[in-house]
């Protein structure tokens, strides 16, 4: 079971993908929010779906729309696999290093990415996406925070690193902020059906030619590590993204081009599905 969301930006209905056909999940949620994740929604719609409850819907020709709604907070980690802060300069960190995107960077996995006014050096970061499907704070456990994830998705943490980092100070929230900056999706897939969100193959193209291959085995701090982490400093709420860090590869290596318009760029998560977005100038 594949969750979506499809139809113009801010329009979207959600729509669930199983066996190669669609079904309409409006008779359970107006969308794939918070408020849906927290009542066990995703439980609910896998029971719905295979009683049948659950209408077939045409989605040819539609758009395909970031597979929740957007969040209220987008919570990132930087520099979680040893390999991708060396390219970067940095030693690894001793914990996660957090900083945040603003909730509008969230677009459709196939929508344009916009290079913005004055940039020259946009790239590219595919990562795991953990939403938050229950309220955390000062989980005690690493139980209680693989029970808080709802489920998985493939997310670009796309940067701006002239912003990020050439400007005076550090400024990561600049380079990280821009409209367009967080594509999202295909699909959502429930923690129920991940076995191991650890053993997952993470990769992205640019122009058709490879850039990053790496699994989520090399992260530093792992899915419930992270969650644990962060419910120590601030609130998780339920429909949150947080972007699990990225692996060596980016255009920040040195290695790499940073993106133009027209490029075209591509990154997936093995079962979270592939994205491909054209780049534009703003």
């Amino acid at each position: 079971m594949k969750l979506m969301r499809v139809g113009v930006f801010g329009q979207e209905t959600p729509v669930v993908l199983c066996d190669g056909r669609y079904y309409d999940l409006r008779p359970l949620t107006p969308d794939i929010d918070g408020t849906f994740l927290e009542s066990d929604g995703l439980h609910r719609a896998q029971i719905a779906l295979d009683s049948g409850e659950l209408p077939t819907v045409e989605i040819t020709g539609q758009r395909i729309g970031a597979p929740i709604a957007r969040p209220g907070a987008v919570h990132c980690i930087g520099q979680n696999y040893a390999a991708h802060a060396a390219e970067s300069g940095a030693v690894p960190p001793e914990e996660p290093i957090l900083f945040h995107k603003l909730p509008n960077t969230v677009v459709g996995p196939y929508d344009e990415i916009e290079i913005p006014v004055g940039s020259w050096r946009t790239d590219w970061e595919v990562e795991l996406g953990i939403v938050v499907g229950r309220r955390a704070h000062y989980l005690e456990t690493l139980g209680e925070a693989r029970g808080c994830v709802a489920g998985f998705v493939t997310s670009n943490d796309v940067s701006e690193r002239a912003f990020q980092l050439g400007r005076p100070g550090g400024q990561w929230a600049k380079g990280k902020c821009c409209p367009t900056f967080n594509p999202v999706g295909p699909w959502l897939v429930p923690a129920f059906a991940v076995p191991d969100p650890g053993v997952l193959e993470v990769r992205s193209w640019v122009n058709g030619e490879p850039r990053q291959a790496s699994k989520t085995s090399d992260m530093i701090f792992n899915v419930a590590e992270i969650v644990w982490h962060l419910s120590q400093f601030l609130v998780l709420e339920p429909g949150d993204l947080i972007n699990t860090g990225t692996p060596e590869g980016v255009a920040l290596s040195g290695r790499f081009d940073y993106l133009r318009p027209e490029d075209v760029v591509e990154v997936e998560v093995s079962g979270l599905g592939r994205q491909r977005n054209v780049c534009k100038r703003a």
